[in-house]
């Protein structure tokens, strides 16, 4: 017989408002109808919202503003479920902020999560990634074998890995989620996404440039999967996978190449030319992922999108905003130039924290 099912009673979203929390949000509020659902973020993407009918925060009980180094000190009063999406997420914004990225993402993420089980936190769901294993020749990387990560960002993913590894708290069930490269529609899309990147630079200029020679290997997950793999998450209890448990998120037959996911698009969107940089320098940020123990300790909560339907969602999405600026890597869909110019205008620091 298997054990009742977990269900938390109430569930803080950290870094709630940036691209993968509105989905993450509004499928929470319905697999856990009765949970009390809170949000806490800097807001620095607040404003970004794309295609977006209503606020997405709508849907949550609660949604309160803040640094997470400096956390107000009852936001876990009630809360036994944490989901740590919170951080500065891509490489260009953590090689552009490296000692921001590690004080936020490292050292105050390892602190919050520190609070939280010490506060009576029972589940800890850590938003990892696949960077992490860098550049990978040979087979699927599993979750033992070595890693090596590159940049500012995948470094700051092992530090709290190691850091949530190593809390004794064996009350909690803590689960650092290692996903494949975040991809398709948001109520605040990213374009500094391979595949998003690419559907947006088909539509908005009929071709495709890949500034590699086309031959890293990316795994890629839908982010209405990332959102079904969190639920699972959640629900996991200590003998499905152990009180601390490091997993691989995604499908192995989403394990691309970077000019195959260009020629996907090009398929989508007929008319398409792709450019392939032939003589580029190698790019170092290559890897395949084994997903095996995903799949074994997860069954129902395998991923479910095709890559044809998440392409053709983005396009979608993009077309409903009117979406046609071959200039779009210098707009606010790019995270990056969001803080850029938050910082321009005089409403951040240096160090990211707002300027009253």
């Amino acid at each position: 017989m298997k054990p009742p099912v977990h269900r938390p009673r109430a569930i803080l979203i950290t870094g709630n408002m940036g691209y993968v929390g509105p989905i993450v949000g509004r499928h929470l509020r319905t697999t856990f109808p009765k949970a009390r659902i809170v949000g806490f973020d800097s807001g620095y993407f607040a404003h970004c919202l794309t295609a977006a009918r209503v606020l997405p925060e709508r849907v949550l009980d609660e949604q309160w503003f803040g640094d997470l180094r400096s956390p107000p000190p009852d936001l876990l009063d009630g809360i036994d479920a944490v989901v740590h999406l919170a951080a500065i997420s891509n490489d260009p914004m953590g090689n552009t902020f490296e000692t921001v990225t590690e004080a936020i993402n490292a050292d105050a993420g390892a602190r919050f999560a520190t609070t939280a089980l010490t506060a009576g936190v029972t589940r800890f769901v850590f938003a990892s990634s696949c960077s992490i294993y860098g550049f990978a020749e040979g087979g699927p990387r599993r979750e033992t074998d070595p890693l090596n990560p590159l940049t500012a960002y995948a470094r700051s993913k092992v530090h709290t890995e190691n850091s949530l590894r190593g809390l004794t708290n064996t009350n909690g069930v803590v689960t650092s989620l290692r996903f494949s490269t975040a991809c398709g529609m948001s109520d605040r899309l990213r374009l500094d996404l391979v595949l998003n990147d690419f559907v947006a630079s088909a539509l908005a200029t009929g071709k495709i440039t890949v500034l590699s020679d086309g031959s890293p290997w990316r795994p890629l997950i839908d982010v209405s999967d990332m959102a079904r793999a969190i639920e699972w998450a959640l629900k996991r209890d200590a003998d499905t996978g152990g009180h601390y448990l490091a997993i691989n998120v995604g499908r192995d037959d989403w394990n691309f190449q970077v000019r195959d996911l260009a020629s996907a698009v090009a398929r989508v969107l007929s008319g398409i030319a792709i450019s392939i940089n032939a003589d580029a320098p190698p790019d170092k940020r290559s890897y395949r992922v084994d997903f095996s123990l995903f799949r074994s300790l997860a069954p129902d909560h395998q991923p479910l999108k095709n890559l044809e339907d998440t392409i053709a969602e983005l396009v979608a999405g993009l077309k409903s905003i009117g979406f046609d600026n071959p200039d779009f890597r210098t707009s606010e869909l790019m995270r990056l130039r969001v803080l850029e110019q938050h910082i321009s205008d005089g409403r951040l620091d240096s160090t990211l924290r707002w300027i009253d």
